[in-house]
Order: structure tokens, then sequence, then C-alpha cells
């Protein structure tokens, strides 16, 4: 089973070719948020339907160097959380994928 962060194109152009990925999140508090299969949907219809673009990284756990914690969040659910930093072998995929109605530009 996979889990699921969601990062913004600017962000992930800053980390893709570093060791590991660490979120602003993990700065402000303490752990990078994540999301399992079933919930990444609503996530990002809940925080970034507006947002264009996205980025989302397909995390293995079994590969992760940094804790993993499932704790209750949104609506009281459980989500992965991972406390450190996001070594790169545990980023199996790397998905860019368009959201919301803004236009797509020109290259």
């Amino acid at each position: 089973m996979h889990i699921y962060h969601v990062v913004m194109p600017e962000a992930w152009d800053n980390a893709v070719s570093k060791p590991f990925y660490q979120a602003e999140s993990l700065e402000s508090e303490g752990f990078i948020h994540c999301s399992s299969a079933d919930q990444l949907d609503g996530v990002i219809e809940r925080y970034y339907a507006n947002a264009g673009e996205l980025v989302i990284l397909s995390i293995d756990p079994n590969k992760l160097t940094s804790t993993l914690v499932s704790e209750p969040s949104t609506n009281n659910e459980p989500f992965p959380h991972i406390y450190g930093p996001i070594n790169a072998e545990a980023i199996i995929k790397v998905e860019t994928r368009r959201v919301g109605n803004v236009p797509q530009q020109d290259q």
C-alpha cells in the first residue's frame, strides 16, 4: 500500500534533485501531510481545487527512513503523517495532475 503527498510544482522543482524532500509543514507543524489512495481526491478537492497543476508523490512506506504515524486529522479521520524528511528512495512515482478550471498555458 502506498501513501501520497501533494506538492506544488515550484516546490517540487526545488527539491527534485535532492536526497530528501522536506515539505514546509515539516518546519511549521513537525510532520509532512500525506493521504491514502482513498483520501487523495478529497484532499485535492478541499485544499487544491484551483491550484491549476499539482505534483503527486507516490511513497512506499516500507522504504521511508522517517517515522510514519497514522493520526486523526480532518473530520477525525486518520491520515498518514511523516515525522521527518522523505528520502528519495521512498518516492516511487511522481505524477503531474491538472486541477480546477485553470486554462493550460502554451509551452
